[in-house]
């Protein structure tokens, strides 16, 4: 009869002893922990977690925030920006276009200094008249190739958009027509810069 335990595995047997049951071991102290949390402290706790949640999503919003005001402010100096720059063009292409009429009244005021020393040194007011109307007929050229034209109005039937009526004549009940040109009236391009200064007439 051998001393050795029977519960004991014995190689030399060829059998294996029953195994033993496992044993789970729990940490007592956690467990006492949690259940000797209060509600108050278990509500203060998901009160700190959710108080930092909506700091975090302020600071992502305050970023957010700031990123789009910079935006704003550049696209704000971008404008600014576009539209001096587009005033600076605006003035240049009107003094651009100024340029040919400045350059041809030059002509026509080089013309009026020679004709002015010419009846200075020798008076000859026929040869005076003479100058002065080719120097009216090169002004009255150089303003009609601008596009300036004259309003035809003598004659014609008063037109409120294209004559004045500085005078009228007459108590008829007729249409008003335009006795006389007062004051020439002219058109640059097709526009009234100034009407004609006309005496009406009622027939």
């Amino acid at each position: 009869m051998s001393d050795r335990d029977p519960g004991t595995n014995d190689p030399a047997r060829g059998d294996d002893s029953p195994e033993r049951p496992e044993t789970k071991v729990t940490d007592r102290r956690r467990v006492r922990d949690d259940a000797d949390a209060s509600p108050e402290q278990a509500a203060a706790g998901d009160a700190s977690e959710a108080a930092k949640d909506a700091n975090s999503e302020l600071e992502q919003a305050q970023a957010k925030a700031a990123e789009y005001l910079d935006h704003l402010r550049r696209l704000q100096a971008d404008f600014d920006n576009y539209r001096k720059r587009s005033i600076k063009e605006q003035t240049r292409a009107i003094d651009a276009a100024a340029e040919p009429l400045v350059q041809r009244l030059l002509e026509v005021l080089d013309d009026f200094e020679l004709a002015l020393m010419a009846a200075e040194q020798k008076p000859d007011f026929d040869k005076f008249l003479h100058g002065v109307e080719l120097v009216y007929a090169k002004l009255k050229e150089s303003l009609r190739a601008a596009g300036l034209e004259r309003i035809e109005a003598e004659g014609k039937r008063f037109d409120p958009e294209h004559h004045e009526a500085l005078m009228q004549t007459g108590n008829g009940e007729g249409d008003p027509v335009v006795d006389d040109v007062l004051r020439q009236g002219y058109t640059l391009k097709g526009r009234v810069i100034r009407p004609a200064g006309v005496r009406v007439t009622r027939p």
